[in-house]
């Protein structure tokens, strides 16, 4: 944590923006105190709760490399008044961040097997700060299967970096579309992404699957992975609520006995299989 007292919020500078999408930006930010800049640490899969002043509060996954000491992403998309405000912001404001919260991406659990992730839109964000520990750390993990899907084409988030994650050893990416724009380009899947599961290549013996995307969309690839032969266990993802305190006080992100701000985000599918109703 920053400070001891958790609802502290302390300021962070703009220092880059990136434009992704029409909608989605990424943007890479440092603490203004030098000391706290030391000593701020996060894990995959974890947020941080971004304040803009006078304007409002909501939590935001990491989507950085987390060995990277100097600066840190946030990729937010603009729908709400705090994002839509961040995007008024330029180089050199200033924000205020509590954090970081929550859990991790299995880590440790995936080491010596092989990962299926599948990723939905903007949810491909959160689980990059997990693909580039892997990448740092190829040895200790099996192969990597990422499915990707998106609305359009247009919408497909890093895709400046998806050549260099294609060379990585073991690496294997697919993609597709809900839909296409008359006049656009795209000569690779259309459908929900969890048609891809029909090209999979990992076997679910020995190996994990991280999902995140809409909550829809991650109820289906689950079902998918299950049906692939993956267990209940053997799958992950992280969920979004409307997390307020980040510290299980308000109770806004509580889904049964679990709150999703100390709790997970990322959750065991056995453990929140309830939240997604009837199915496999």
């Amino acid at each position: 944590m920053i400070h001891e007292n958790p609802h502290i919020p302390d300021g962070a500078v703009i220092q880059g923006i990136k434009a992704q999408t029409y909608d989605t930006t990424t943007y890479t930010l440092s603490f203004r105190d030098p000391a706290v800049r030391d000593r701020y640490r996060f894990v995959p899969g974890q947020f941080n709760m971004m304040t803009l002043f006078g304007i409002g509060e909501a939590p935001i996954s990491m989507s950085s490399d987390p060995t990277c000491q100097e600066s840190f992403d946030h990729t937010v998309r603009a729908v709400g008044s705090v994002t839509r405000a961040l995007t008024r912001m330029g180089v050199g404001d200033v924000v205020g961040l509590r954090g970081p919260f929550g859990n991790q991406w299995p880590v440790k659990e995936a080491e010596g097997k092989d990962i299926l992730i599948v990723a939905g839109g903007i949810g491909l964000a959160p689980l990059r700060p997990f693909i580039m520990h892997v990448f740092a750390s190829r040895p200790r993990y099996g192969k990597l299967e990422i499915f990707y899907g998106a609305r359009t084409p247009s919408d497909l988030l890093f895709t400046d970096e998806f050549a260099a994650w294609q060379s990585q050893p073991g690496t294997r990416m697919l993609f597709s579309v809900d839909k296409v724009p008359e006049g656009g380009v795209w000569d690779r899947t259309v459908g929900v992404v969890t048609v891809l599961f029909e090209e999979m290549q990992t076997r679910p013996g020995g190996a994990v699957a991280l999902i995140c995307g809409p909550e829809v969309m991650m109820k289906f690839a689950a079902f998918s992975a299950m049906g692939a032969g993956f267990a209940p266990e053997q799958i992950y993802l992280s969920l979004e609520r409307r997390m307020q305190c980040g510290v299980c006080l308000c109770g806004h992100c509580q889904i049964g006995s679990k709150y999703v701000c100390k709790d997970g985000p990322v959750f065991n599918y056995d453990e929140i299989k309830q939240v997604f109703g009837p199915g496999m």
